[in-house]
């Protein structure tokens, strides 16, 4: 009898979320209910981060933003999430897939903004030298070091 998954398999469910985000103050407490489990980490994953996302109804996925050096890549499992892109707005709802090459400046994130709970997997390559961008606020995350307003000053 097995006492379930083990390396290099594991049950999402047994671990522990990560509640709301890195981001300094005002920008994080919009993501303070996004659930994540990473789920590469815990497998030994070096080259690119899994994580199982869950958000609650009105919850964004993160600030928008973009990647200079990070490809995005996000799966839709359950639930519905509204995409917003300097595009404008699509509706992403179970089995529907969205990809955001590195270094193309148009910033995403996703809303939900249905009733229920939407799910999702986020990948990502993780380059050391990647910066993340984000258009609308004055929030810049630098290769290295943390968070900082556009001018540089940091938070």
């Amino acid at each position: 009898m097995s006492d379930g998954p083990k390396q290099p398999a594991l049950d999402p469910e047994r671990l522990e979320p990560r509640m709301g985000s890195s981001y300094p103050e005002p920008w994080g407490s919009a993501c303070s209910n996004r659930e994540k489990r990473a789920l590469g980490d815990p497998l030994g994953l070096t080259a690119f981060g899994v994580n199982l996302v869950r958000l609650p109804p009105g919850a964004p996925s993160s600030q928008r933003h973009w990647h200079s050096h990070e490809d995005e890549f996000v799966y839709v499992l359950e639930g519905e999430l509204t995409l917003i892109t300097d595009a404008g707005e699509q509706v992403l709802t179970p089995g529907m897939v969205a990809a955001f090459p590195a270094g193309k400046a148009d910033g995403h994130h996703m809303v939900n903004k249905s009733r229920a709970w939407a799910t999702y997997l986020e990948v990502g390559s993780r380059p050391p030298e990647d910066e993340v961008h984000y258009p609308d606020i004055d929030l810049f995350l630098p290769a290295k070091g943390g968070f900082c307003h556009k001018n540089g000053e940091p938070y």
